[in-house]
């Protein structure tokens, strides 16, 4: 079992071993807001096993720039989604083909889908008569979240939602 971690003001901060989130508990550094069934025990004690902590005290999260483009974080941005036709997205592919001077930049890489992929080969999108729904740029919020976000546990989503 995983445990989300929020900061003191309530913003997602990781995710971390069910262990290590109740290590941080016993310690009295944080409190826990939802609880999983399932206890921890050991000889001496029993707890319930945290789902959600809160840390009592404010750590500082230094925000940087998007890094690098990469496969995973294109395919994470898009959503799995191929650019040209929403079908389930497993590749990346460059806008303007690099064969033609295209760079590998968060705007000129989409998620794209097999059959689309090798459709559009190193053609440009006015050649095939394609467009883009949305322009692709560098992720802008909570791209430095972990991809355990993607598809949170049931019991984080109140959080998340309060946080957004």
């Amino acid at each position: 079992m995983r445990t989300l971690v929020l900061n003191a003001g309530y913003e997602p901060l990781s995710v971390v071993s069910s262990r290590r989130a109740a290590v941080l508990v016993m310690h009295g550094k944080a409190s826990i807001l939802a609880e999983d069934g399932t206890p921890i025990s050991s000889p001496s004690t029993l707890m319930p096993r945290p789902a959600v902590i809160l840390l009592h005290r404010y750590v500082r999260v230094v925000r940087r720039r998007p890094s690098s483009p990469s496969r995973r974080g294109v395919l994470r941005r898009d959503q799995r989604r191929c650019a040209y036709c929403s079908r389930p997205a497993a590749t990346v592919d460059h806008v303007i083909p690099r064969s033609r001077g295209g760079n590998s930049t968060w705007e000129n890489l989409v998620a794209c889908c097999g059959p689309c992929n090798v459709r559009k080969g190193d053609k440009t999108l006015d050649e095939l008569g394609w467009s883009l729904d949305t322009t692709p740029q560098p992720p802008l919020h909570h791209a430095w979240m972990p991809h355990e976000l993607d598809a949170p546990h049931e019991l984080w989503v109140p959080f998340l939602d309060h946080a957004a």
